[in-house]
């Protein structure tokens, strides 16, 4: 018989409270002992826990990549980007083309001023003098123009026959605009020039210098070799000669001037002027005062075409 056998049945009751009584005994002792406090995980040994539960409940997104930042650029790359391609609009064009022409403008003019102001650099003192003294003597001249012209209206105005001293007034003007038109003769004090020209180097615009700078000087009656200088007369480069309105003449070629020969020479002797010119070219050139010149070569009188009175 085994023991299962031998042991009978506890009651039911029995059975019901020796179970209420290790129930009773679990929870007293569970009532007696304090609870389990979780032991903290060192920080080494939870840190790799936590990624690994993230990724396992909730994957993560790998990050967008960043645009690479773009290359900081320098001033000058700036302001080549600014230029280039060039975006050129008509106005700009015409404004760009006006400035040009404004400059090179400049240019030529402060080349022409540096070329006047080397010359007189290197002018001696003396040479500087006469140039002085011809300009007063251009303003002087200037003054008694005007002080002649003035003395003319107050006769005029304070004239008791008008109309005699007016007809005195128009033949004397007309002599004297006779003689700069080269219609009558004149004789006076001036200057004689000589230009020998040898080796055939004096040229129509050299000449043309030479009655410019006596004109400026105060020459009021210019003869070249037998021809007369007016206002109108032009000269062209002839073979090894020089056409004055027409006429070829050769050298030497002889000026006759009427004028102030105080002005007249020291004129044609200025640095850079006239004589050093035709010396450089290898001419020779001879000038002589006298108190009595005569220009006595004529131009006919020629009637205007088209040009009239505006008294008529």
């Amino acid at each position: 018989m085994s023991d299962h056998d031998e042991k009978p049945d506890k009651p039911a009751e029995e059975r019901d409270d020796a179970r209420d009584d290790s129930a009773g005994s679990g929870n007293g002792l569970r009532k007696e002992l304090p609870q389990e406090v979780p032991a903290a995980a060192p920080a080494a040994e939870e840190t790799p826990e936590v990624p690994e539960r993230r990724q396992a409940a909730e994957p993560q997104q790998a990050p967008a990549p960043k645009p690479d930042p773009e290359p900081r650029l320098t001033g000058r790359q700036r302001l080549v980007q600014g230029v280039w391609p060039p975006r050129v609009t008509r106005a700009q064009l015409i404004v760009a083309v006006l400035l040009f022409g404004l400059g090179f403008g400049l240019a030529v003019q402060v080349a022409s001023n540096s070329d006047s102001d080397s010359a007189l650099r290197g002018a001696r003192q003396e040479d500087l003098v006469r140039i002085l003294d011809e300009l007063d003597d251009r303003t002087q001249r200037l003054e008694d123009e005007k002080q002649g012209l003035e003395k003319q209206r107050d006769e005029l105005e304070n004239s008791s026959d008008q109309a005699e001293e007016a007809r005195k007034q128009t033949i004397e003007k007309e002599r004297q605009l006779g003689i700069l038109a080269g219609t009558v003769a004149a004789q006076g004090p001036g200057i004689t020039m000589t230009i020998q020209d040898t080796k055939g180097t004096v040229e129509a615009d050299m000449l043309l210098d030479a009655i410019q700078e006596l004109r400026a000087a105060g020459a009021e009656a210019i003869q070249v070799n037998g021809v007369r200088v007016v206002a109108s007369t032009y000269l062209t480069d002839s073979g090894k000669g020089v056409g004055v309105d027409g006429n070829k003449i050769n050298a030497p070629y002889r000026f006759k001037v009427i004028g102030k020969s105080q002005d007249l020479e020291p004129a044609l002797n200025i640095p850079g002027g006239v004589v050093q010119t035709l010396e450089k070219e290898q001419a020779t050139v001879t000038i002589e005062r006298s108190t009595d010149i005569v220009v006595d070569a004529l131009r006919a009188a020629k009637r205007p075409d088209y040009a009239r009175s505006s008294s008529q």
